[in-house]
Formats: C-alpha cells, structure tokens, sequence
C-alpha cells in the first residue's frame, strides 16, 4: 500500500507538468513599472564611460557612441511586469505610462535560444514583453493578436 501511494505522489508533478502551461498576451494596462528611469545625468555618465573604450571603436561596436541622442534613445528605459509578473519589458521613459496603457498586443512569436524558449509579445512602437522558460513553447494559431485575445496564446509543455 505504501508503495503504491509513493509512486502516485512521485507521478504527480510529472502529471502536473504534461499538462502544459498557456499563455496569453499580458494586459499592458495592468502592467507595474518596477525599474527606474536612470537620470539624465547618469546617461551622461554612461555614456561618457561606455564609449571611452578604445576596444569598442577596433571591433566595429560603436553605433551607439556616434551620436548621444542614438545612445540616449536606446538606454533611457525602465523595466515593466505584467500584473502576475511572469511577462517583462523593457520600455522608454520617454512615452508618457497613460500613452502605454492604451496598446493592444499585435502578434506573438517564440524563439529558442539553447535551452530557454523565449514567448514575446508584440505591442508596437518597440514595446515588447517577454516570458523566459525552459519548457518547449509553441504559439498557437499564426500569432496574430489584432483580432483579439483568443488567439495570441502560447502552449509550454
């Protein structure tokens, strides 16, 4: 008896874990800033340290050290959850967070990179949230979320 009840305990999260885990595209309206914007001073800062490596401009990986607004568009960014804090992003602080509220997810895509299946979540205007996890995912459907919810769902099994 005690046998039987141990193998049914060892099975369950096996059990658990075929079940798969669904995903849909988070509610940007609900998602919570949990970063802070850096100051213009620190961009500065930043900036001013970043592309003072002579390393950088012998390897070809000075675009960004061109020009400070490029810099500046590219590294003035906070990091957002989603509501239950399994979708994060990294959005401008130069959109007002009321302008964020109103986006609606476009498509969804995966993508694997070694042992992580990465779920995004397209939003426009470079607003893209993004679940990590080392489930195999698939999007369901094509993707395509502009005609609603229903179909911008990713199944992780």
């Amino acid at each position: 008896m005690k046998r039987e009840v141990l193998a049914i305990l060892l099975l369950l999260p096996a059990l658990a874990a075929s079940a798969g885990e669904r995903l849909s595209c988070p509610d940007v309206a609900a998602a919570l800033q949990v970063g802070n914007c850096p100051s213009e001073a620190e961009l500065k800062y930043s900036f001013n340290g970043f592309c003072s490596d002579n390393r950088r401009i012998y390897q070809d990986d000075a675009a960004l050290c061109t020009d400070y607004q490029d810099y500046r568009k590219a590294k003035n960014v906070a990091q957002w959850e989603s509501a239950d804090g399994a979708f994060s992003a990294y959005v401008t602080c130069d959109s007002p967070a009321a302008g964020l509220r109103s986006v609606r997810a476009l498509r969804m895509a995966v993508s694997r990179q070694g042992g992580i299946s990465r779920v995004a979540c397209d939003y426009g205007e470079g607003i893209v949230f993004t679940h990590r996890s080392r489930l195999q995912c698939r999007v369901e459907g094509d993707g395509n979320c502009q005609d609603g919810r229903q179909r911008c769902t990713a199944i992780c099994d």
